[in-house]
């Protein structure tokens, strides 16, 4: 099954040298995250990595999930210590128990605990018709985007300091949804649902 997947995609060129602006060089960070500890899904490239290097400028120290790019997840880090702050990467499936609990135990070992989780990681497969979406997609696009949030919110809970932060992100598709991204319209809207109920 070809996939689109927005938070561990491989890097591709932009046409006639246009690059995505991951953070404005005139934006001065006001440290307001000055020693913070932050946890990002799919962290490695789009916006995962765009917020690791914003909260690298305001002063956090970044670990980032990712699935299999690391040519980006490398990116991330440098652009995440090219601020001063440090970057760990963990790689690995989201969607398994195992390789959640390395990731905590690893932040264990190296922060002592967490101050922000943010739960990127999120997949998509888009298709024209309804009647095109295998079970097959659905299960994964809800596994990825819905379960493996929550599970990691569980997970990481018992992780975060006192003030500690779970950010989730989003699309404009959970409003207004999308023909071609019915799966995952629903999946964004159930995110947007999340954090009300914690």
């Amino acid at each position: 099954m070809k996939t689109q997947n927005k938070s561990q995609s491989k890097s591709k060129v932009p046409k006639e040298g246009i690059f995505p602006e991951i953070i404005r060089e005139n934006y001065i960070g006001s440290q307001k995250q000055s020693g913070k500890k932050a946890l990002i899904s799919g962290g490695d490239s789009g916006i995962g990595q765009a917020i690791a290097v914003h909260f690298a400028r305001e002063g956090a120290d970044i670990a980032i999930i990712y699935k299999e790019n690391d040519k980006d997840a490398k990116e991330t880090k440098k652009l995440v210590e090219k601020e001063g702050q440090k970057c760990i990467l963990l790689k690995g499936d989201i969607s398994l128990k195992t390789f959640r609990t390395k990731c905590l135990n690893k932040i264990r070992k190296e922060w002592k605990g967490l101050d922000i989780l943010v739960n990127n990681a999120g997949v998509q497969f888009p298709k024209n018709k309804i009647e095109n979406i295998s079970d097959e997609q659905i299960q994964q696009t809800f596994n990825i985007n819905i379960i493996s949030m929550i599970a990691l919110t569980r997970d990481c809970i018992s992780e975060l300091k006192k003030g500690g932060r779970i950010i989730c992100t989003t699309s404009v598709t959970a409003y207004r949804g999308s023909d071609h991204l019915i799966d995952y319209s629903s999946t964004k809207r159930v995110r947007s649902q999340h954090l009300f109920v914690l």
